[in-house]
């Protein structure tokens, strides 16, 4: 079995990673431009270990803003085979309240203010979305939210808005009448990224506040907010930590397809592709390009 590299994007409130030993900030350059913030390389519990911010250290970044295609790039560069998104969100469902977390299995796109491919004219690649997650790096998440004893649900959609805004309540009850769980701006179209460079990816999203839809949420202030982000922060570094420690020794071995997902879905002629579309994407699709 070939080493696994744990990559780990960290959303609002996640901006550094303790516990890295040998942690080095390292600056990659890609194709794409540059990502979010350098990226802080080292182990954790024996585990190679790449944390990216994805707002960058202060929080520069809005959702709208950040370079998705270099994060991914970037991380796909130093390695990594596996990306764990920890992300802060609003909850849609009066279920799902303040502090609790959720493992993604699904995603509604709602942004359109994005680069949301890697390819594009000159190399033309469709990859299957139907299942956007790693339901093997799911495993591995809720085995670690069960061990911390951390309030969790497995599956639920994901609803990403374009950003830096909040819903109307119009917005926030039909987003609730479609049956998603949580709404955030950032995970896509980063899942997708992932899945065109063929990295494992998983989606924990962590509860901060009820959506307006709630009858609640006007007596939510931004200090009850705050408090509830940080502590969900230390919790996504427990479980990041957790994750650490086995995903080199976990007793199934991936399934999902994420590390092939390219095998067959290059469209382009190869005597048609622009090589200057295939030098930015000596990273992210070199295995199938070479």
């Amino acid at each position: 079995m070939s080493e696994r590299v744990l990559g780990i994007i960290g959303g609002s409130g996640l901006y550094a990673m303790d516990g890295i030993e040998g942690a080095e900030w390292t600056k990659v350059d890609t194709p794409w431009g540059a990502p979010s913030d350098a990226v802080l390389c080292g182990t954790l519990e024996g585990t190679k270990v790449r944390f990216l911010p994805r707002h960058g250290r202060g929080h520069v970044q809005t959702p709208s803003s950040i370079n998705y295609r270099a994060n991914i790039d970037a991380l796909k560069r130093l390695g990594c085979t596996d990306i764990l998104s920890v992300s802060a969100c609003g909850s849609l469902k009066e279920e799902l309240p303040p502090g609790h977390f959720v493992i993604v299995d699904q995603f509604i796109d709602r942004t359109f203010a994005r680069e949301k491919s890697f390819f594009g004219p000159g190399c033309v690649a469709h990859v299957s979305l139907a299942h956007p997650v790693s339901r093997w790096l799911g495993d591995l998440c809720e085995d670690g939210l069960k061990s911390l004893s951390i309030p969790h649900t497995r599956g639920g959609t994901y609803l990403v808005m374009e950003g830096p805004q909040f819903s109307s309540q119009a917005e926030s009850e039909l987003y609730r009448s479609w049956g998603c769980a949580v709404i955030g701006m950032t995970n896509m179209p980063e899942a997708k990224l992932a899945r065109e460079a063929e990295l494992r990816y998983a989606t924990v999203a962590m509860v901060t506040d009820y959506d307006c839809w709630h009858p609640d949420h006007d007596h939510v202030d931004v200090e009850m907010v705050i408090k509830t982000l940080l502590e969900n922060a230390d919790h996504g570094r427990d479980l990041v930590r957790h994750v650490a420690t086995v995903l080199n020794t976990w007793a199934t071995s991936p399934d999902c397809g994420c590390d092939t997902a390219l095998q067959n879905a290059l469209i382009t002629a190869p005597e048609a592709r622009d090589p200057a579309i295939l030098a930015k994407l000596d990273a992210v699709a070199g295995r199938v390009l070479r």
